[in-house]
């Protein structure tokens, strides 16, 4: 059992207090009735219930449900109800006024949280429900450092007249989990680009596509995109996992480029994201970038996709 990766969820004090002050404002005591739905450890489902949720069910799945089995007993938690099932195996009646589903992962949508909740809607949320979080904004902005660039060019150092040039290919086709700075970012991120919005108090798609564009004022060097997400847990809470925002579990990934790309004056970078994720599938990710120059004519082109970063 991952019980280190559930001891990172519990250690993460930004989201911790975000889903908290979120559970704060939903829930009227004795009144609200909450699905947790992949409740780890069963933190979410226990401060629910802390704030005098009527009745709790949590779904959690594998070994770590038998672990929050015990933690709701040790905390004599009666009315906590672990459902040890994924929710979407779930066929009993079951009605609620807030779902709370922390199902987010570095790239947001990797713990199917769009396909999960659209089924929870759907056949356990009451009329005029709730669902925390709500709205999944996504993030891209051009690296301009080459820290992590030259990490991954290892293979063109080998040396002794070898070519290992296959494995650095597929280095290029990977995306990565790193924590990168404000300073290494185009215009120190201020210029980043949402590429999409998710909207799921509503029924969605898990497949996304997004672009977004830069025109550069000066010559740029950029060598990747970084990526994050803000997750909207009402109204007035959101959580974040951008460099400048306060440090959580969860990292920025950086998506490679092949070859860096030098920009003059006045040329402009583009770059296309797309993922599909299912529960039986995983996560597929891919992305292209496009150089163009000051007059809009295409110099070059790069395309890039998760599936062939993986050995055969």
């Amino acid at each position: 059992m991952r019980i280190e990766y559930h001891r990172t969820l519990i250690a993460d004090r930004p989201r911790n207090e975000a889903f908290f002050a979120a559970l704060k404002a939903m829930i009227v005591p004795g009144q609200t009735v909450v699905a947790d739905i992949g409740a780890g450890t069963g933190l979410l489902g226990l401060m629910a219930s802390k704030l005098g949720a009527k009745a709790v069910y949590l779904f959690e799945t594998a070994e770590v449900a038998r672990v929050a089995d015990k933690v709701l007993k040790a905390n004599r938690a009666k009315n906590c109800h672990l459902i040890p099932c994924h929710s979407t195996e779930f066929d009993d009646r079951l009605q609620v006024d807030l779902i709370v589903s922390e199902t987010l992962g570095n790239y947001a949508l990797e713990e199917n949280i769009v396909d999960t909740l659209n089924d929870a809607r759907r056949r356990f949320l009451k009329p005029n429900g709730r669902v925390i979080p709500n709205a999944i904004r996504q993030f891209v902005s051009p690296v301009i450092a080459p820290r992590i660039d030259e990490e991954l060019r290892a293979y063109e150092r080998i040396g002794h007249g070898l070519d290992l040039g296959v494995a650095q290919t597929m280095s290029f086709n990977n995306v990565y989990v790193r924590a990168l700075k404000p300073g290494e970012l185009l215009d120190g991120g201020k210029s980043a680009k949402l590429w999409d919005t998710i909207d799921l108090a509503r029924d969605g798609k898990s497949a996304r596509k997004g672009e977004a564009s830069w025109k550069v004022a000066k010559p740029q060097t950029i060598y990747g995109f970084a990526y994050w997400w803000d997750a909207a847990l009402t109204e007035r809470i959101t959580l974040s996992t951008a460099p400048d925002s306060a440090a959580t579990h969860w990292e920025q990934l950086y998506f490679p480029l092949a070859q860096p790309v030098h920009l003059k004056a006045g040329d402009d970078i583009a770059v296309t994201l797309k993922s599909r994720s299912s529960e039986a599938q995983g996560t597929h990710l891919a992305w292209s970038a496009t150089h163009s120059d000051a007059r809009g004519k295409q110099v070059a082109r790069y395309v890039h996709d998760l599936d062939k970063g993986f050995l055969p």
